[in-house]
């Protein structure tokens, strides 16, 4: 009986892995995105491209565990989100308001220690960001608030 229970969970797993797919990434065009368009520093553009893009732009990187079913479906399923939440691909599109409202939300979200959310720190520890790293950004997002009055 056990035998037959592991054999129809391991079948399981592997019809699984037919079943959903990474979404086909649109284009990403330069004079849309957000590092184009406002010229961080080096720095800032480097903590942005680790800690933000993955899940908030087009230039998602799917590890190897992001094709095995049902972790493939969470990963998916957290870019779609973050991407209607906040995508630094289309940051040309927003209005001068959602804009400075996106740029808001990016200094509570990074000072309350939300993002970049715990599970991705973990699997991406380079994404992990020091005090220092969180004020960067911090006063990078503030300023550019700034001067958008």
């Amino acid at each position: 009986m056990k035998k037959k229970i592991i054999l129809a969970l391991l079948a399981i797993l592997v019809v699984m892995q037919f079943f959903g797919s990474h979404p086909e990434q649109a284009p990403v065009v330069l004079e849309e995105d957000f590092i184009h368009i406002t010229q961080p520093t080096e720095e800032v553009a480097k903590l942005l491209k680790t800690a933000c893009y993955d899940c908030h732009s087009h230039e998602t990187t799917y590890p190897w565990y992001s094709h095995v079913a049902p972790l493939s479906w969470w990963i998916n399923h957290h870019v779609e989100e973050g991407n209607e939440h906040l995508n630094f691909s289309t940051w040309g599109k927003y209005s001068p308001k959602k804009a400075d409202h996106k740029l808001e939300e990016c200094v509570e979200e990074i000072e309350e220690g939300e993002m970049p959310m715990k599970p991705y720190t973990v699997a991406h520890g380079d994404a992990n960001l020091t005090q220092e790293q969180i004020a960067l950004l911090s006063d990078f997002f503030s300023g550019l608030r700034k001067t958008q009055e």
